[in-house]
């Protein structure tokens, strides 16, 4: 299958799952996990009709956001959804819509440091280790309304919502529990802050329809769009 063929089958999944949940299609937008494949495929995808790429390491990102099949694109937009050194934030600012991967207060802190002194501001979501799994990164449910606290107001970093890769389920129901756990995170905060925080990034190939009954408005799917990574 082309990549446009796929892209549209995981679009009509998503579509499908939203007619299930009893919510608009346009509430949940798709990004397009692209680590390990190339511009080519990217562009592929962009062609027809995919806006929004992940990518997980900052050198690689760079030379596809500076590869010329992909400079200057039209609406384009890059998250960065991998862990993230404190070292390599200068290269993401003003570069990237989003920094999804936040799950410690210095990386936090030095993300507004170095967006402040350039005059500028990054959204950011809060990254939240839901399975409480010791490989993983990301605050746990009993510190991230204190770290949110802290972090929240600081010049250079906006809180735009949560993240979350829960572990692997037995069954939807388990599934859909983790991901309305961070559902009920988030709600805690938008009290707590006083401000809105739109954005849930949940589900991805194996749980997405899981994920969008609990209200995620941002899936990642890879392989499903671009085949095996190379």
């Amino acid at each position: 299958m082309s990549i446009a063929a796929r892209l549209a089958d995981v679009r009509a999944g998503i579509d499908a799952a939203c007619l299930v949940a009893g919510r608009d299609p346009a509430d949940v937008e798709l990004l397009a996990a692209s680590k390990a494949h190339s511009p080519e495929a990217i562009r592929a995808a962009y062609d027809a009709g995919q806006r929004l790429f992940g990518e997980s390491y900052v050198q690689e990102w760079r030379a596809k956001a500076e590869h010329e099949l992909l400079v200057g694109l039209p609406d384009l937009r890059w998250h960065f959804i991998g862990a993230l050194q404190r070292n390599k934030v200068k290269h993401l600012l003003g570069r990237v819509a989003c920094i999804e991967s936040v799950g410690k207060r210095s990386l936090a802190d030095e993300i507004a440091r170095r967006s402040a002194a350039a005059g500028r501001t990054t959204d950011v979501l809060l990254s939240v280790n839901v399975g409480r799994e010791p490989t993983k990164s990301g605050f746990l449910s009993e510190e991230l309304g204190a770290i949110a606290e802290a972090v929240h107001g600081t010049p250079g970093i906006r809180i735009r919502g949560l993240m979350a890769i829960p572990p692997p389920r037995r069954d939807s129901a388990e599934s859909r529990a983790d991901h309305r756990a961070v559902r009920a995170l988030r709600d805690e905060l938008v009290g707590r802050l006083g401000v809105p925080l739109p954005a849930l990034s949940l589900g991805m190939s194996a749980d997405y329809a899981e994920a969008i009954a609990e209200g995620s408005t941002e899936v990642r799917v890879g392989t499903a769009i671009f085949g095996p990574r190379g």
